[in-house]
């Protein structure tokens, strides 16, 4: 790591910022890895079964704009706090009471929503100790903080088959629990924060085309990462056969993959332009996700293929990241919120489209190939702007000169 780097900002709280977000996506996407067991006990078709693990998504997505403006008033320290506050309580709360039934589930989900805003709250905290040549590594750093999805993914099924999956929802408090006191003894809030404006400033980025274009570039890599992440344990399940553990470890090569390419992507994206970065990753995520469509005949074709895809998807998060800052400096907290909503929408959109299209036509192919098509939308999008964007707001979108 560049010695001006460490220099440059506040590493306990960047630590703190990754290690607040890796808990909780784990805790966000731990429907996914459950998803076999809860299944079966509550008896769930395709339909249901995408809908339990997109739910999560789509809640984390909402609250991801109310964390982003709470950020901007009370800072993303306290923003963190009593997000963390609220998960901790509704988890205790389903672990005592008991999940009975879908509807029951689909409020777990909501809940697991406030872990999936800590996004909005991560990203921020980090951001602002960095100037602007540092923010494509920081957010990266911030941002890796999505492989705790590969912690899901690893030791939640093995752990329902000890103790049973409702008992996971409970130990899930335990990890929140330490991460909140490490939160509350190192985190700091920059000293460079922007003065609060009233709630409809917030909004008034969204009269700004390049705020939409961000969200459109989002909605397809981190809505690409996390529908895979909460769907694909289901998927080997369903395809290939494999039990609850096995999946879950499938699951983790590409989640794993994915997770450690988002600061790869942040730290390319300083070098080589966030744009550049963007163009291969978007093709290469569209052909990964048409291959995996017809259905590969051997599992490793497949675990492969889901790898490069994820590759793909997590080093374009990284890359988005690296330009929003550039474009939106004093609007960080809610363009991360905005942003952050349409890669959720993204995902929401990926893991239901996915069960319903195992429910009315019997295979996955229609749900992957639209994701697919969407990636080249975006790509289209981005070659769009991309004149216009290198000669209006300067050279980091650019490659270095």
């Amino acid at each position: 790591m560049h010695k001006g780097f460490l220099k440059a900002g506040h590493l306990p709280t960047l630590f703190c910022a990754f290690l607040y977000f890796d808990i909780s996506f784990m805790v966000w996407v731990i429907l996914g890895p459950l998803g076999i067991q809860i299944a079966k006990t509550l008896a769930l078709d395709p339909a249901h079964k995408g809908l339990m693990v997109a739910t999560p998504v789509l809640a984390g997505a909402l609250l991801r704009v109310v964390n982003g403006i709470l950020v901007d008033h009370i800072g993303p320290k306290r923003t963190g706090l009593l997000a963390q506050a609220i998960v901790i309580a509704g988890l205790a709360f389903f672990w005592w009471y008991g999940i009975h039934n879908f509807m029951d589930i689909l409020a777990v989900g909501l809940f697991l929503g406030m872990a999936g805003a800590s996004f909005a709250v991560a990203l921020p905290l980090a951001s602002r100790w960095y100037p602007a040549q540092h923010q494509g590594t920081a957010l990266g750093i911030a941002g890796a903080g999505n492989s705790g999805t590969v912690l899901a993914s690893l030791f939640a099924p093995t752990l329902a088959v000890m103790f049973g999956w409702r008992n996971v929802i409970g130990l899930a408090v335990i990890p929140l629990l330490v991460v909140i006191v490490v939160y509350t003894i190192f985190a700091k809030d920059s000293p460079n924060r922007p003065a609060a404006k009233s709630f409809s400033a917030y909004f008034e980025v969204l009269k700004d085309t390049d705020a939409w274009w961000f969200m459109l570039l989002y909605s397809v890599t981190f809505g690409g990462f996390v529908g895979l992440a909460s769907s694909l344990p289901i998927y080997y399940n369903t395809q290939y056969g494999l039990s609850p553990v096995i999946a879950g470890y499938c699951t983790a090569a590409a989640v794993f993959a994915g997770s450690l390419m988002r600061p790869v992507g942040g730290a390319l994206s300083d070098r080589l332009g966030g744009i550049n970065v963007l163009t291969i990753i978007y093709s290469i995520a569209a052909c990964a996700l048409a291959a995996v469509s017809f259905g590969l005949p051997q599992l490793w074709m497949a675990v492969l293929a889901f790898v490069t895809g994820m590759c793909a998807l997590g080093t374009g998060n990284g890359a988005v990241f690296q330009l929003v800052p550039q474009r939106f400096g004093k609007e960080i907290g809610v363009m991360t919120g905005l942003v952050g909503m349409t890669g959720g929408v993204g995902g929401f959109y990926l893991a239901s489209s996915l069960g319903y299209s195992k429910q009315l036509t019997g295979s996955y192919q229609s749900g992957f190939l639209l994701f697919a098509g969407l990636a080249l939308v975006a790509l289209i999008a981005l070659k769009a702007v991309e004149r216009q964007w290198r000669m209006s707001w300067g050279t980091a979108a650019s490659a270095a000169e």
